[in-house]
């Protein structure tokens, strides 16, 4: 009655044992890819959309060869279109109240800087009459903004 002990894998405890029934843990880690393709394509549509929400007058500027100027604070602009109306940022005024309206939004005081927009088909007479006004009130910060020209 000879048993034979060997090394086979026939018992609980050999090497070819397999335990069944038994689940590995779960993983429980984030998957960001997902999350960083929906940033980028929000930062995306930002980025395109920004520059069309900055200007609410739409006005066709005049092109020079001036270099860009490098602002770090958001300037008062003052906006003339076509029919000659006057803008001060998005709401339209009488010229009569520009320089009342100008006081009571200015935080410097006089050094506040201020950009006339003036579209290329305005009025010489009326652009004048607007720096003029502002100027007499006692701000000499006064810019006309334009458009890069496009070498052609």
């Amino acid at each position: 009655m000879g048993m034979s002990v060997g090394a086979g894998g026939g018992g609980r405890g050999g090497r070819g044992h397999r335990r069944r029934g038994r689940h590995h843990a779960m993983i429980s880690e984030i998957n960001v890819t997902p999350m960083v393709d929906v940033m980028l394509v929000l930062l995306i549509i930002f980025m395109v959309a920004a520059p069309l929400l900055t200007v609410g007058v739409p006005i066709d500027l005049p092109d020079t060869q001036a270099k860009a100027m490098n602002v770090d604070t958001q300037p008062i602009t003052v906006s003339i279109n076509p029919a000659g109306q006057i803008y001060l940022q998005e709401t339209e005024i009488p010229i009569e109240e520009l320089v009342a309206k100008l006081q009571a939004i200015s935080k410097t005081g006089y050094d506040e800087r201020i950009f006339i927009r003036g579209d290329k088909s305005t009025d010489y007479g009326t652009a004048m009459k607007v720096m003029a006004r502002i100027s007499a009130a006692g701000y000499k910060n006064i810019g006309l903004v334009s458009l890069q020209e496009q070498d052609q």
